[in-house]
C-alpha cells in the first residue's frame, strides 16, 4: 500500500500536502522505483539517490512552467512517477513504452529530451534567458551529477551563465560517481586544497589556540568538517559568477525544502551544491552501486545473481580479452575510455595493466585527442568507446587523428540498434560520418571470432581504423586463444546461389543466411566498408543479375551507398537494393523486435527481396511473417 504516492497524480497533488507528509511520501517512492526497476529492468542506483531531490524540487518549483533540466536523465524515474505516469512504469525501455530518459514528446514536464551528458546547463541557460527576452517569470534549473561535470561542454556553459545576467539555478549532485569511478583533477581538487599546507598549518594554530576553550574547540571542529564545501567551492565556482550555497544533505528534506524555496527568490546565477548516495535505501545497491547502474529483472530481496547457465560472451568481452592479450604481447599498446570501464569491457585491462589504462572522465573529445598524443609518440592507442559517443569526439577524430595520420584503434561498442535506451545512445551513424573521411578504416566483424581477427587487423595498420560491433551477443563463435588477424579490405563468399546476391556488412550476415536458403541467393561476408573490396565486389556484380546491401547502420550514406559508388565508378549498371537502417529515429524496445520493425531480420530480408526483385528471386515458399 503507498497511501500517499498513490494520490499523486501530478506535481499539483504534490504541493498540496503538509510538509510532514514529503518524508513518507518519499519512502513510498522509493519503494515503488525499487520495485518498479526490479521487474522491468532499468537504471537503478541513480534513481534511488535521487527520490528526495525530485520530491523537493516539484514541491518547491511550479513545474512544468518552471524547468527542470536533468542531465543525462538516468536519474529521472521518481520524476517521471511524480509527473502522471506512475501507471505506464511497468512499459518502461520497452517497446511503445515509457523512455528510461527525458523526452519532450513523452511529458510536458520533461523540459529537455537528454541521454548524453553535461548538457543540462546550457540548456536551462537557454531556457533562462529566453524567458527573460519574454517577459517571462519562470525559473530554469539544471540538475548535474559530478561525473558530468567532468565534460567541458559544463564549463563552457558555467562560463557563459556567470555574465548571463539571468535568474537560473545548478544544482550539483554529488554522489562522488558517475557510472565508473570519478576521474581526474576536479574529483581531486577539494581533497588537494584541503591537505595543502597552508590549510593545515592554519588549522593547527586553530587548535592550539582554542584548546584552552573546549566549547568553541568543538565548534571549530564541527566547522572543520562543513569547510571542504562552506569554503572551497565558493572559491571554484564563485569565479564562474555564481552565488554558492552549499553543501547540504541531499537525502534530507529538512534542508532541501527550505534552501530551495530561499533560492527561489534570489536574483542572478545560483549554484547548490548537494550530496547524495547512489542506491539510497537499498543496501544492496548502496555497497555496489554500479553492478546495480543498469540492471535487469531481479529479485529486491535476493538481489543480482549469477544465471544458472553461463550466457554467451558478448562482443564486449571478446574486446575486453583481445585488449589484454595484445597488451601482454605489445608494451605500447595503451587503453582509453571516457567514463565507461564497465561498459566498454576494460576492468580486467584495469587490472592487469593499471599503469596503460586511461580513463579520461566524461570527455569524448580529449579522449581521442589525447590518444592523438599518445600516437605521436609511438605507443599503440585503442580508444574504446560507444558508438553514440564518439559523435561527441567528431573534430578531434578528423583534425587531430586522421588528417596526422595516426594509427589509433576506434573499438567502438553498441553500433547499430541498443535496445531499451534508445534513439540516444543507437550507434546508427557510424558508418557514414567514418567513411567519408580520409586515411579512416571501418571493420564490420560478422561475430565474436571474425571481432578479435578484425581488431587484430586494426591494430597492426598505420593509421585509424574502426571495428564496429554490436551490443551483447552474437551467434556464439567463440574465439581462438591466438592474435590472428584478417586481410585489410578483403570480403569472403560465404554462399553460392543465382541471380540475386546479398553483400552484408557484420552481424546481420547470419539472417541474411538464414533468408537466402529460401531465395537461393549468394551472400557475400564484406568485412571491410573501407577499405571496399572492390575487386570482389566487381567479381560478385558480373555473375548476377541484382545486388542486395544489408547493414545495421543508417542507409544514407552507409555502406550500401559504398557499394553504389563504387559500381558507378566502375562504370558497371545493376540493380541495387540497400537495406539498413531508415532516416528516422529508432526508439527503444527489444533488438530483436527493433530490426524485425525495420526489415532486418531473415523473414524481412527475403520480403524486401521478393517484392524489389519478384521475378529473379526463387519461387520457394510463401514469406510467413
Amino acid at each position: 500500500m503507498l497511501p500517499l504516492l498513490d494520490k499523486i497524480n501530478s506535481p499539483a497533488d504534490l504541493r498540496k500536502l503538509q510538509r510532514p507528509q514529503l518524508k513518507p511520501l518519499a519512502q513510498e517512492l522509493r519503494a515503488f522505483v525499487l520495485d518498479s526497476v526490479s521487474r522491468t529492468g532499468g537504471h537503478l542506483s541513480s534513481n534511488l539517490g535521487t527520490v528526495e531531490l525530485t520530491v523537493a524540487l516539484h514541491y518547491v518549483f511550479n513545474t512544468p512552467y518552471d524547468r527542470l533540466v536533468w542531465d543525462v536523465g538516468h536519474q529521472t524515474y521518481p520524476h517521471k512517477i511524480l509527473t502522471g505516469r506512475r501507471e505506464r512504469m511497468d512499459s518502461l525501455r520497452q517497446l511503445g513504452g515509457l523512455s528510461g530518459f527525458p523526452q519532450r514528446a513523452e511529458s510536458e514536464y520533461d523540459a529537455f529530451g537528454t541521454a548524453h551528458s553535461s548538457t543540462s546547463i546550457s540548456a536551462a541557460l537557454g531556457m533562462a534567458l529566453a524567458a527573460k527576452q519574454k517577459g517571462e517569470n519562470r525559473r530554469a534549473v539544471a540538475i548535474i551529477g559530478d561525473g558530468a561535470m567532468s565534460a567541458g561542454q559544463a564549463f563552457e556553459a558555467l562560463n557563459n551563465a556567470g555574465v548571463a545576467e539571468c535568474d537560473f539555478l545548478v544544482i550539483l549532485n554529488d554522489n562522488d560517481m558517475s557510472i565508473s569511478p570519478p576521474v581526474g583533477a576536479l574529483n581531486r581538487y577539494l581533497a588537494q586544497l584541503m591537505s595543502g599546507q597552508f590549510y593545515a598549518a592554519a588549522k593547527n594554530v586553530g587548535k592550539n589556540v582554542l584548546k584552552v576553550a573546549p566549547p568553541l574547540f568543538e565548534l571549530a571542529k564541527r566547522f572543520e568538517e562543513h569547510a571542504k564545501g562552506m569554503i572551497v567551492p565558493a572559491t571554484l565556482f564563485e569565479k564562474f559568477g555564481f552565488n554558492y550555497i552549499g553543501p547540504i544533505d541531499g537525502h534530507d528534506l529538512d534542508s532541501l525544502v527550505p534552501t530551495l524555496e530561499n533560492i527561489k527568490h534570489l536574483k542572478g546565477p545560483q549554484f547548490l551544491h548537494v550530496v547524495t548516495k547512489k542506491g539510497q535505501g537499498y543496501k544492496l545497491a548502496e555497497a555496489d552501486p554500479v553492478a546495480y547502474h543498469g540492471p535487469g529483472k531481479f529479485d529486491p530481496a535476493v538481489g543480482l545473481v549469477s544465471p544458472a547457465t553461463p550466457p554467451k560472451q558478448t562482443f564486449t568481452q571478446v574486446f575486453g580479452h583481445w585488449l589484454c592479450d595484445m597488451a601482454a604481447k605489445d608494451e605500447r599498446l595503451v587503453g582509453i575510455t571516457p567514463a565507461m570501464r564497465e561498459g566498454s569491457g576494460l576492468v580486467e585491462f584495469e587490472k592487469r595493466f593499471p599503469d596503460r589504462y586511461y580513463d579520461v572522465g566524461i570527455a569524448e573529445q580529449h579522449a581521442v585527442t589525447f590518444a592523438a598524443g599518445l600516437a605521436c609518440e609511438g605507443l599503440k592507442p585503442v580508444v574504446a568507446i560507444y558508438s553514440t559517443f564518439l559523435q561527441r569526439g567528431y573534430d578531434q577524430l578528423i583534425h587531430d587523428v586522421a588528417l596526422q595520420k595516426l594509427p589509433v584503434v576506434f573499438a567502438l561498442d553498441r553500433a547499430g540498434v541498443v535496445g531499451a535506451d534508445g534513439a540516444t545512445h543507437a550507434g546508427a551513424y557510424d558508418i557514414p560520418f567514418l567513411r567519408c573521411i580520409p586515411n579512416v578504416s571501418i571493420a564490420c566483424p560478422a561475430d565474436e571470432s571474425e571481432c578479435r581477427k578484425l581488431l587484430s587487423a586494426a591494430y597492426e595498420q598505420d593509421h585509424p581504423v574502426a571495428v564496429r560491433y554490436p551490443r551483447g551477443a552474437g551467434v556464439g563463435a567463440v574465439p581462438d586463444a591466438s592474435l590472428a588477424s584478417l586481410p585489410l579490405g578483403k570480403g569472403e563468399m560465404r554462399r553460392e546461389g543465382k541471380k540475386i546476391a546479398l553483400l552484408v556488412f557484420g552481424t546481420l550476415l547470419y539472417p541474411a543466411l538464414a533468408a537466402a536458403e529460401r531465395l537461393d541467393a549468394t551472400v557475400v561476408n564484406m568485412r571491410w566498408v573501407k577499405p571496399l573490396d572492390v575487386d570482389l565486389l566487381l567479381q560478385v556484380a558480373a555473375n548476377h543479375e541484382a545486388l542486395v546491401t544489408v547493414e545495421e547502420g543508417a542507409i544514407m550514406g552507409g555502406a550500401g551507398s559504398a557499394v553504389s559508388e563504387a559500381l558507378q565508378s566502375a562504370g558497371v549498371v545493376k540493380p541495387l537494393l540497400q537495406l539498413g537502417l531508415p532516416d528516422a529515429f529508432i526508439e527503444h524496445g527489444d533488438p530483436a523486435k527493433l530490426l524485425a520493425l525495420q526489415g532486418l531480420d531473415a523473414v524481412g530480408i527475403e520480403a524486401s527481396v521478393r517484392k524489389r526483385f519478384a521475378e529473379r528471386a526463387a519461387p520457394g515458399l510463401k514469406i510467413v511473417a
